[in-house]
């Protein structure tokens, strides 16, 4: 009898090690929002009016929310190598460029071409996406995937 495998097993090390790499670039895009936190942390009388402020809350939930989304796109990524067997650099980043044509690919387009954003802030966004989906994917082959190697 063959059992199937919806959620394929990952190495928790690879999730987790995925989870900071992927959680470095958000923070990349995120960096303003605590930077206008920590500024106004050091203007507030004290380090307790700041942890009730609205500020600390909402830079808390971005984090959290980054922290978050950060793992389940390492996991994701890890189990699409996983099952698809991709074990080269040059698979990886096919995956890669995949996963961002399949997720962030349609909505820079839109940016661009729909809601005449800037070129510049486009291409921003979408070289943070492009380094959190290939260079995971590659990242991710670098350090291995599998949980057991006889896999």
């Amino acid at each position: 009898m063959a059992t199937l495998h919806y959620l394929p097993p990952v190495k928790p090390s690879a999730i987790a090690l995925g989870t900071v790499f992927n959680h470095v670039a958000s923070l990349a895009i995120l960096g303003p929002v605590f930077g206008e936190s920590y500024r106004k942390a050091q203007a507030a009388n004290s380090a307790e009016e700041f942890f009730k402020s609205k500020e600390a809350a909402s830079a808390g939930a971005a984090w959290g929310t980054s922290l978050t989304g950060s793992a389940l796109q390492s996991y994701g990524v890890a189990a699409l190598l996983q099952a698809t067997g991709t074990l080269s650099y040059k698979g990886a980043a096919y995956l890669g460029a995949l996963i961002f044509a399949a997720s962030s690919a349609p909505s820079f387009i839109a940016q661009v071409f729909t809601e005449k954003r800037p070129l510049d802030t486009v291409a921003v966004g979408a070289l943070a996406r492009t380094f959190e989906t290939v260079g995971l994917s590659l990242f991710l082959t670098w350090w291995g995937v599998r949980q057991n190697p006889l896999n």
